[in-house]
């Protein structure tokens, strides 16, 4: 409410030199112009009351929808870190970090959209991966714990695609199993993938990360450090469009 008044203010400064300049001879395209500065000056008003009023519904203040605005706009520098990186890492068009986890329904059906994007787009984009696994999620963390000792076996990527599918029966069983899929070590993997306090500190780094920069729920998605509430291939095909 309080920038109305200035606009009003704006418009009627606008609409008195246009008047002044009529009453000295102004031409019949400077009345046209005043015409249409009236005719966009109701249409702003018109759209504004709509959107305070859908600003009411949703029990929100201006102030509260423009602060909602800047942290959808700020662009955040999320570090690469130890996090599993794939593609371009030295000049992509695109960097997208995705804050996820493995027992959350959603993020397992986003998998495979991830990984057909990681196929198509290698050369253009940057793919990096975050922990935020949920505390009403009992497994996400030993999930998260296996992908790890995957990582360090260098085959994250294809244990990340390969136990997507499993979201409903995480534990100890299907890591190996998926392990054995896709070639790990096994001996190895069941030593690197114990939840013990150095991996508890490490998959808390990226959730403390993700709370710090405004994730809200998995899978969240951050397009060159802007996050993306409606994330699709088209919203990335059209983004690549558009970078230079």
């Amino acid at each position: 409410m309080k920038r109305l008044p200035i606009v009003a203010l704006a418009v009627c400064f606008a609409g008195l030199v246009a008047c002044n300049q009529a009453s000295a001879g102004g031409s019949f395209n400077q009345q046209a112009r005043l015409d249409n500065l009236e005719k966009d000056f109701k249409q702003v008003k018109e759209e504004f009351e709509i959107i305070k009023y859908a600003l009411d519904k949703r029990g929100i203040s201006l102030e509260q929808a423009r602060a909602e605005m800047e942290a959808d706009n700020k662009v955040w520098d999320i570090p690469d870190e130890d996090s599993p990186v794939f593609g371009n890492t030295k000049n992509p068009k695109l960097t997208i970090v995705e804050f996820t986890e493995f027992q959350c329904p959603y993020c397992s059906r986003i998998a495979p959209v991830m990984k057909e994007l990681n196929e198509k787009y290698p050369d253009k984009i940057k793919f990096v991966y975050k922990h935020f696994p949920l505390s009403f999620h009992s497994n996400a963390r030993s999930a998260a714990a296996s992908s790890i000792a995957a990582h360090k076996q260098g085959k994250f990527w294809e244990y990340r695609y390969a136990l997507a599918p499993h979201s409903r029966e995480l534990g100890d069983s299907i890591y190996v199993e998926v392990a054995k899929q896709v070639g790990l070590n096994i001996e190895q993997f069941k030593k690197d993938m114990v939840l013990d306090s150095a991996m508890n500190a490490r998959i808390d780094k990226d959730f403390q990360l993700g709370t710090e920069v405004g994730v809200q729920g998995t899978p969240n998605f951050y397009i060159n450090g802007k996050r993306q509430d409606r994330f699709s291939p088209e919203l990335v095909e059209k983004l690549l469009k558009e970078a230079k």
